[in-house]
């Protein structure tokens, strides 16, 4: 780990000198992908015992190292328009792939000085994948940028990991990727007893064991290279990670594990119809007969998408926002079938102040596959308060994996499930109990908050400002929403 740190030092320094030229932490990290990439595959094709080459010659790391500084930038711009049409894993890296550095002289010093002075390929996986993740996590901090939104606390990960336990006998999804942290501790998780898979486990482990869908492409790059780095699938082979919308369309595949934090915001991009035949209108229609009903929350339209992609016995554990558990109308309808078609057994409530959009009241649900039937699946849904008297932020108290540790406890004790054990924060609530709450709702909270009778225990000024402003936004896009139905409406009908 220290060497990793190092690592990362060295190569977050350089981006602070860059700053002065306008070129952001996600922009940077993205030049450095590139040119990590560039000089891995250099080091495949020139080593002594079965060299390997993975880019044309006239796309080559010596190309780059030959170059003056004043043909510099032509050849770079050569190099990544050349790649990005090629397939597999090197057009996902290279895909609409730009030079953001300007300067010729700084663009050769972190060529020559950075990247060339180090031989990636010998130093250790666990090396060069912690130090690309530590970049990720600097990047993630830059609230100005939104690198944020695409990275989920590995804490909070590392914990449903825990929780749903994967091996090599899995297969695990993630249809909104961002830069791949769900996937990679899954894999990490199912390679723990390496030394002892056989040669058709491993390679499964690198080549078949993961999928990712990622919407936008520079976050799909930065998952593919996160991969790679850490020994997972192959740079000239089909890539892990696929750049589309994964709401369009049933991919067709199944998986056993789904581990997901869909993006936070009510809004679709697209017009979903649900089997129900109802419309949720925008700029392009989207017919899904496998999604129970019509709606353009995302949320509500991931978890649909992620009960049609999972496999019989298949597990999931997803990050979703407080409206999904009592927003009426769709939202009802969701959740009585998925508490009936499916066994929806535990949620974490999770505490303001540990994603890097501040204000966001998530949770994580928990649920399994069962085959189609009569009788309901679910019959007791175990709920964890973690929220009530927590609090944390980014900065000053970050979640750490061991402020998990007893959930993850509880949630993995006592096997089957009716013998976990209740406490003060876990707590199970009937089938029967939650059908017959006011639409269904699973906003189930109990403990006293403190903050309510003691000034002392509110949150610091920043994280309520932020969580107001939060309020606001989601009442605002609501507001819009409907607006926007009232239109489609009347345009109706005066036609």
């Amino acid at each position: 780990m220290a060497e990793a740190r190092q690592l990362v030092d060295k190569l977050w320094n350089y981006c602070n000198l860059l700053r002065d030229d306008g070129v952001s932490t996600i922009d940077y990290t993205e030049q450095l992908t590139y040119l990590l990439f560039l000089k891995m595959a250099h080091e495949r094709a020139t080593r002594p015992i079965n060299p390997d080459k993975i880019v044309p010659d006239d796309c080559s790391w010596q190309r780059l190292l030959d170059e003056d500084a004043t043909e510099l930038e032509a050849t770079y711009r050569y190099i990544l328009e050349t790649l990005a049409r090629q397939p597999g894993t090197l057009g996902v890296i290279f895909r609409k792939a730009q030079n953001k550095i300007q300067d010729p002289a700084k663009l050769k010093k972190l060529i020559v000085e950075l990247i060339d002075a180090e031989n990636w390929s010998a130093t250790g996986v666990d090396i060069k994948g912690d130090a690309y993740e530590g970049l990720l996590a600097k990047g993630a901090e830059d609230i100005k940028s939104g690198a944020g939104q695409y990275f989920t606390p590995r804490s909070l990960i590392a914990a449903m990991v825990d929780c749903i336990q994967p091996t090599v006998k899995d297969t695990v999804v993630d249809p909104a990727c961002g830069t791949g942290g769900f996937l990679l501790a899954a894999y990490e998780h199912a390679s723990r007893d390496a030394e002892n898979l056989t040669p058709d486990e491993k390679e499964h482990l690198r080549d078949d064991f993961i999928s990712g869908t990622e919407l936008v492409d520079g976050t799909a790059r930065l998952a593919a290279m996160n991969m790679l780095l850490h020994g997972i699938g192959k740079p000239k082979g089909d890539s892990l990670i696929e750049v589309k919308d994964s709401l369009t369309a049933d991919p067709g595949r199944r998986w056993s594990v789904v581990l997901a934090n869909p993006p936070f915001g009510t809004k679709s991009s697209a017009t979903m119809i649900g089997a129900d035949g109802r419309v949720a209108r925008d700029a392009l229609e989207i017919v899904r007969d496998d999604f129970w009903v019509t709606t353009s929350n995302k949320q509500l339209n991931f978890v649909q998408h992620i009960k049609t992609i999972m496999d019989i016995n298949g597990r999931a554990a997803v990050v979703l926002p407080d409206n999904v558990l009592f927003e009426g109308g769709a939202g009802e309808t969701l959740r009585r079938r998925l508490l009936k078609e499916f066994d929806v057994h535990t949620l974490l409530r999770l505490p303001t102040g540990i994603f890097y959009a501040g204000g966001v009241k998530a949770n994580v649900l928990f649920f399994d596959k069962r085959p189609a039937g009569d009788k309901p699946w679910t019959t007791k849904l175990w709920v964890y308060d973690f929220r009530t008297n927590q609090h944390f932020t980014q900065k000053v108290s970050p979640l750490r994996r061991h402020h998990l540790d007893e959930f993850v406890e509880l949630y993995k004790s006592g096997r089957p499930r009716s013998e976990r054990v209740e406490s003060e924060r876990f707590k199970p609530f009937v089938y029967e109990e939650l059908l017959a709450r006011d639409k269904a709702n699973l906003d189930l909270l109990w403990l006293k908050d403190d903050s309510l009778t003691d000034a002392a225990d509110l949150p610091a000024p920043d994280v309520l400002a932020r969580e107001i402003i939060e309020e606001l936004e989601s009442a605002l896009e609501e507001f819009t929403a409907i607006a926007e139905s009232l239109e489609a409406l009347m345009g109706d009908n005066e036609h």
